[in-house]
C-alpha cells in the first residue's frame, strides 16, 4: 500500500482549507536531538514516490528532500537532548511538532499527525496510525524529519568521532553502546535515556 491523498480530500470537504501532515524522526536514539516536520503540499504538484520514510533508501529520501522544499510548504523543528532530558521524549515530541507547525507560513486549519497520540495545536488535529504510510503528507514530513536528522548526526560525528553517530544516528547499536563503554557519555547523549542514565552512574 502506498500513501495517497484521501485524508486530505476528506479534510477538505469538511471544509478544512489548508492541512499540514506532521510526523517525527528521533525518539528513540540514545543521542542527537528529537526532529519534527510540519509538509502542506501543493496537491497539483506532489513529488513522485513519496512514501513513509523507513521505506525508502537514503538515496530516495535524499533525492525526495529537494523536491518536497521546492514544491511545497515546510516547517521544521529540533528539540535538543537537553530539552528532552529536561521535560521527557514525549512532550518534546509534542514541542517540536507545535514548533514545525508553528514554523508554517500558512497557517493549517488541520493537521494530520502520524501515531495515536496528538500534541495539542492551535488548529484542529487528526491522528492516523500509520500515517506515513497512508498520507502523502505525512509521508513527506517523515521524509523531511529523517533526512534533516540525518545530516545533523553526520555533522555531529565529526565534533564526537568516537561514537559513530554517522552510521548509527545515534541508535542503540552494540557499536554505539561499546562506544560509551570506553568513552561515556557526551554532551548529546540524552542522560535520561536508561543506557545513559546506567553510564553515568558506574
Amino acid at each position: 500500500m502506498r500513501p495517497d491523498f484521501s485524508f486530505e480530500h476528506m479534510g477538505h470537504a469538511k471544509g478544512h482549507a489548508v492541512i499540514c501532515g506532521v510526523d517525527e524522526a528521533g525518539r528513540g536514539p540514545w543521542a542527537g536531538p528529537v526532529c519534527a516536520a510540519a509538509v502542506i503540499l501543493d496537491q497539483h504538484n506532489i513529488p513522485e514516490g513519496l512514501d513513509d520514510s523507513k521505506k525508502l533508501t537514503e538515496a530516495k529520501r535524499e533525492a525526495l528532500f529537494p523536491l518536497i522544499m521546492a514544491t511545497a510548504e515546510v516547517g521544521v523543528s529540533l528539540v535538543s537532548a537537553a530539552e528532552i532530558d529536561a521535560i521527557n521524549i514525549l512532550q518534546a515530541t509534542y514541542l517540536a511538532m507545535n514548533r514545525a507547525v508553528a514554523a508554517l507560513k500558512a497557517k493549517p486549519t488541520l493537521a494530520l499527525i502520524d501515531g495515536n497520540r496528538a500534541p495539542k495545536l492551535f488548529c484542529a488535529t487528526q491522528t492516523i496510525i500509520g500515517g506515513d504510510a497512508k498520507s502523502l503528507s505525512i509521508a513527506a514530513a517523515s521524509i523531511i524529519a529523517k533526512v534533516t536528522r540525518d545530516r545533523l548526526m553526520i555533522e555531529m560525528d565529526k565534533t564526537f568521532p568516537a561514537y559513530g553517530f554517522a552510521k548509527h544516528k545515534g541508535y542503540g547499536t552494540a557499536a554505539h553502546a561499546s562506544a560509551l563503554a570506553q568513552h561515556g557519555p557526551c554532551t548529546e547523549h540524552r542522560k535520561s535515556f536508561k543506557p545513559i542514565a546506567a553510564q553515568l552512574q558506574n
